[in-house]
């Protein structure tokens, strides 16, 4: 059955209409039961009525009633899902990696912290395996073995660990300033002939300053802010003063001393351009030395003076020193033996 006022949808079965299977209360539907369309004199049925309007749907309150007529929307199965942007995600992948790269930096630095706690205990325990002397550091097969254990970041205050490691690295840029200051003597010896005694002077600077200067003025350095000792500090000053005073010479280059310095640069300068570029160089690599080891001398010099050393400390450290060494004592207690028996024996 058909309802005027618009397309009306037929449902699969008719019998299944709403509008006939449910009946319409009112009047008109009393009517129609009782019309009989085969009683003569029957009265005409009434003319057709639409149904009123069922009143619209209260809106919710806080929702436009557009808004809430409106069915929900569904997602299309084809339209792609917003997981944010490609900043978003590189960022979150920059992030990601930060944080990996730090973790790794702190396992390192925690095996590192490991072992020094380790080697410091073996140290205090007297163990002697972790000890074993590290410098130079030769190979396995070399017949010399090292001489020296060194470990700045084990032995060195961490306040300290800066200064003693400028000082090794001027120790070294002088010894490769000695090995360039060979070469360029050798070069000035092909140009020149007659300066072969600064030619071998090169070579026996280059022999006698890199273990002298090792020993005499960074190993007393090195053990004087291990151990804070005021005798180690004096041995420094006074060995690095002339080290100092030695670096100057080398910068100035005076001719016949072999050193390949200003002076002998110039000169090098009216013969062979090549030779005087190599000895300008040079000088420039002595010049920078000189000055680093004054600064370091004078930065040193006031790390001394903070730590409440003086010479009386460095003297009681140095008798200490030597009574405590059992050469030393056996050499007196044989010269003491001698002379008691050169008493007893005398008339």
């Amino acid at each position: 059955m058909a309802q005027r006022g618009g397309p009306a949808v037929l449902p699969d079965n008719p019998f299944q209409d709403p509008a006939a299977v449910q009946p319409r209360p009112g009047p008109e539907r009393a009517a129609l039961d009782a019309y009989n369309p085969f009683e003569s004199g029957a009265p005409p049925l009434p003319p057709y009525q639409a149904p009123a309007a069922a009143p619209p749907p209260q809106p919710v309150s806080g929702i436009p009633p557009a808004a809430a007529a409106q069915p929900p929307r569904k997602a299309s199965p084809t339209e792609p899902r917003n997981y944010g942007s490609y900043g978003t995600q590189a960022s979150a992948a920059a992030a990601t990696a930060e944080l990996l790269k730090r973790q790794e930096e702190l396992n390192r630095k925690a095996e590192e912290l490991d072992r020094r706690e380790r080697e410091l205990r073996n140290a205090a325990l007297g163990g002697t395996a972790t000890r074993l002397n590290n410098w130079p550091p030769l190979p396995s097969f070399c017949p010399v073995k090292p001489c020296f254990y060194q470990d700045i970041p084990v032995e060195i205050p961490a306040d300290f660990q800066k200064t003693v490691s400028t000082m090794y690295y001027l120790w070294m840029a002088s010894t490769i300033a000695l090995f360039l200051n060979f070469l360029s003597s050798l070069a000035w010896f092909c140009v020149e002939p007659s300066s072969g005694s600064g030619f071998g002077l090169s070579i026996l600077w280059a022999l006698l300053y890199t273990p002298c200067s090792f020993v005499c003025w960074y190993r007393p350095m090195y053990k004087a802010f291990r151990s804070d000792s005021s005798f180690n500090f004096f041995v420094f000053f006074f060995v690095f003063f002339a080290q100092n005073v030695m670096y100057v010479l080398q910068a100035i280059g005076i001719p016949n001393w072999g050193f390949s310095g200003w002076i002998l640069s110039l000169i090098a300068l009216r013969k062979n351009t090549a030779v005087a570029v190599m000895m300008i160089l040079v000088s420039l690599f002595f010049t920078a030395v000189a000055v680093l080891g004054i600064i370091m001398l004078k930065k040193i010099h006031s790390l001394y003076r903070r730590t409440g050393a003086s010479f009386q400390k460095a003297q009681e450290e140095f008798a200490a020193g030597v009574f405590s060494n059992q050469a030393v004592r056996t050499a007196a207690a044989n010269a003491a033996a001698g002379a008691a028996t050169n008493a007893f024996r005398a008339p």
